[in-house]
């Protein structure tokens, strides 16, 4: 039975196929084609190897920097915005007050990021990038990365690249509400018992 379902796809995915080889309308009403549904799949395929060779280019960018994933990526959090309250980076993160604390006293000790007060609620502390030896081993190891990826937009034309990154702005969504979602709707980790 399996093998004549199987076999069943097969031929329909065939049949979408020539038809859409032969320029002809598929028929989107009864869902997308075999061909769309075999590009989703390879899309999503495509964007888990991503996600993981990035997860696997932040750990060795780490190593090289000489600190840890985790320390890098706060440290690219407060890049982002310019500075940031220990308390955003513990929630954004969703790291505890005291973790994000070792955190800037890592990467202040390495010369990456300054704690200064915030000059309109003097208890708050603000996390900013240092100009220190630390944050340039940071530019160096990620300066070929960024001209590959700026070789690599040189071969869209500004419309092409206007999409992709109206596409990214949309994954970058999903993701933030799949994080809120599993961290318990308010961003939060969820409680352990």
């Amino acid at each position: 039975m399996a093998e004549r379902e199987a076999a069943g796809m097969a031929e329909r995915e065939a049949a979408a196929m020539t038809e859409h080889e032969a320029g002809k309308d598929v028929d989107r009403v009864a869902g997308p084609s075999a061909g769309r549904r075999r590009l989703e799949s390879e899309f999503l395929l495509a964007m888990r190897r991503s996600g993981s060779i990035m997860q696997l280019l932040g750990q060795v960018s780490a190593d090289r920097i000489g600190i840890n994933a985790t320390d890098l990526n706060c440290l690219n959090l407060v890049a982002l915005t310019g500075h940031m309250t220990a308390g955003d980076l513990a929630k954004q993160t969703g790291l505890s007050t005291a973790s994000i604390t070792g955190v800037l006293d890592r990467l202040e000790e390495g010369g990456f990021v300054r704690r200064v007060r915030d000059p309109h609620d003097r208890r708050r502390v603000i996390a900013e990038l240092a100009d220190g030896p630390g944050l340039r081993e940071v530019g160096s190891t990620f300066a070929p990365v960024v001209k590959a990826w700026r070789a690599a937009a040189a071969d869209y034309s500004d419309d092409e690249l206007s999409l992709l990154l109206e596409f990214q702005g949309k994954l970058e969504q999903i993701m933030r509400s799949q994080l809120a979602r599993l961290r318990g709707g308010d961003g939060t980790p969820p409680a352990t018992e």
